[in-house]
């Protein structure tokens, strides 16, 4: 038997190795799925999950970088047309994204071994910031899904995988820039990490054919003109169908259409995200960094240091160092700057771009565990058996107390994942009482009051962006459009008594708990926090 042919052995490790990133996968799915719509909707989720309404009610949508990438909007209208809106079905496409995830690790099993590429896998599927997210519905997870798909058919091609993998990374690439502007700052990373590795390769004396090899690369990366081209077009298609403005909820075929998907997308993007910033939207630095890094160190501190002993030991050990390693360390060490940097506001769920890609070289450590014990076993070294046991232990338990106490811990402040801007009460309540208020119910349903919800002059929802005191509504806005509730506002007691009848529901700021009592008479009142400080509203329901 040639040493080319696999033996029997081989393939049976093989496909147990794939074997085991499915279940893995499966694991992974159930994780995201199970209980998905126990937490209320965060304000980013309820903006998603409200125009992705707003779209299917219309068929009307246009690209607008405040709201984000297209990609949410465009399939939840989809979701919702087919089995309806609820916090579930709403989050339902991330948890599929994340859940499936696992199944990248395959990508990159012509650089990694059997126990890296499962632990890779298992990283995928349990690590706290991307079990959190990819239980909410914003597109970080997605993003941070497909670029790893980019980066592992990219590696693919690189190994002769075939022009298949070139298409699929096209798609993928296209995909990624549909979920977020954060794309952006993935370019930059990856062009970063692979300056860095080239520079490595120099560094431990592979100099003088580092640059042959480079250009091979390129060459492979690139294929043939009409695998070139084929890349280009999928691009490109799938950037049309996400990007185009629709009417009537489809796609009108034109010059015209074009333009605003391509060049019109691109110019809005520079003008809110570049512009805009320029004009006043710049932040500090430094507290953004050290925010990012204490929810890194809080949430994901297992995966970070298992990254970094990945990366000494693939950098500075005896045996050769591996691209994919140092690449994917560097990408995640670019990450602590860039998006700090890019970001308009200091958030947790910034790290799942620094999470996602330090992964690859988590899952070399725990590889090098593994490797570790096996041949303590082999040699009969009961201590060291012993020793890799109890760090596998280790490392096992405190993902999962880290699990325990992010994506299933407590919505509130202890809480390293959950956001200000987290509804810190279980609003089904709120839903349910709305829903049987307004049920037979004609003309307005629920009446917003006060200065904080209703603006001075008229400011319609149409479209974002809108004003702040839309904004303030969130997340119930979400709920009551899902309800179909008509709504409207007043702004003083001035215009509540103007009013000929009072709908069945009046939200209020709670500090107006006591003016409105007074004056809706046989009205329940309930208070709902909206978020995990400072901001709590009173409900009268009829």
């Amino acid at each position: 038997m040639s040493a080319a042919e696999p033996s029997e052995g081989a393939g049976v490790r093989i496909d147990r190795v794939a074997l085991a990133v499915v279940t893995l996968s499966v694991a992974a799915l159930v994780a995201r799925f199970v209980g998905l719509d126990a937490r209320s909707f965060h304000w980013a989720e309820a903006r998603v999950g409200y125009w992705s309404l707003r779209f299917l009610d219309t068929g009307a949508f246009k690209y607008r970088p405040v709201a984000g990438g297209p990609f949410l909007y465009v399939v939840d209208r989809t979701v919702f047309a087919l089995v309806g809106a609820t916090d579930a079905t709403a989050r339902a496409v991330v948890a599929l994204i994340g859940g499936l995830a696992p199944l990248v690790a395959l990508l990159f099993r012509p650089r990694l071994d059997d126990a890296e590429t499962v632990a890779l896998a298992g990283l995928l599927a349990a690590s706290p910031v991307l079990l959190y997210y990819g239980r909410f519905l914003r597109g970080d997870v997605p993003l941070a899904v497909f670029s790893l798909v980019v980066v592992g058919c990219a590696i693919r091609v690189l190994d002769g995988g075939g022009a298949r993998y070139r298409y699929l990374s096209a798609a993928a690439l296209g995909l990624a820039g549909a979920t977020s502007g954060f794309v952006v700052g993935y370019v930059g990373c990856w062009l970063a990490a692979a300056a860095l590795t080239v520079d490595q390769r120099r560094l431990v004396g592979e100099g003088p054919g580092v640059r042959d090899r480079l250009e091979r690369a390129v060459e492979r990366l690139r294929g043939s003109t009409r695998s070139a081209l084929g890349a280009l077009g999928i691009l490109f298609v799938v950037h049309l169908f996400f990007y185009a403005p629709r009417t009537g909820g489809s796609i009108r075929p034109s010059l015209a259409t074009v333009e605003a998907a391509v060049l019109g997308a691109a110019r809005k993007f520079y003008g809110v995200r570049v512009v805009g910033r320029r004009q006043g939207g710049e932040h500090e630095l430094l507290p953004y960094l050290s925010a990012h890094a204490e929810t890194l160190l809080a949430a994901s501190g297992v995966v970070l240091a298992l990254a970094l002993v990945g990366f000494l030991v693939d950098r500075y050990g005896r045996g050769p160092s591996r691209p994919v390693v140092a690449f994917h360390a560097y990408w995640a060490g670019a990450s602590l700057l860039v998006f700090p940097v890019i970001t308009e506001e200091s958030a947790a769920w910034l790290a799942v771009h620094t999470v996602t890609p330090a992964i690859v070289p988590a899952a070399a450590a725990v590889g090098l565990l593994g490797r570790y014990g096996s041949h303590a076993l082999d040699r009969a070294d009961a201590t060291s058996v012993a020793v890799a046991a109890l760090i596998g232990v280790a490392v096992v338990g405190q993902l999962g107390v880290a699990v325990a106490g992010t994506a299933y811990g407590p919505t509130s402040t202890e809480n390293p994942l959950a956001h200000h801007a987290q509804a810190a009460d279980d609003l089904d309540p709120f839903v349910s009482d709305v829903s049987a208020a307004i049920e037979d119910n004609e003309g307005t349903d629920v009446l917003f009051y006060g200065e904080t919800f209703v603006p001075a002059a008229a400011d319609g929802v149409d479209r974002p962006p809108v004003g702040d005191a839309w904004g303030n509504r969130l997340p119930l806005s979400w709920y009551l459009e899902r309800e179909g509730a008509e709504t409207d506002g007043v702004r003083d007691v001035r215009g509540l008594e103007a009013r000929t009848t009072t709908p069945p529901v009046v939200i209020a700021d709670a500090s107006q708990r006591s003016t409105l009592a007074a004056r809706l008479d046989g009205y329940e009142a309930s208070t709902y926090r909206l978020s995990l400080w400072n901001r709590e509203v009173v409900v009268f329901v009829r």
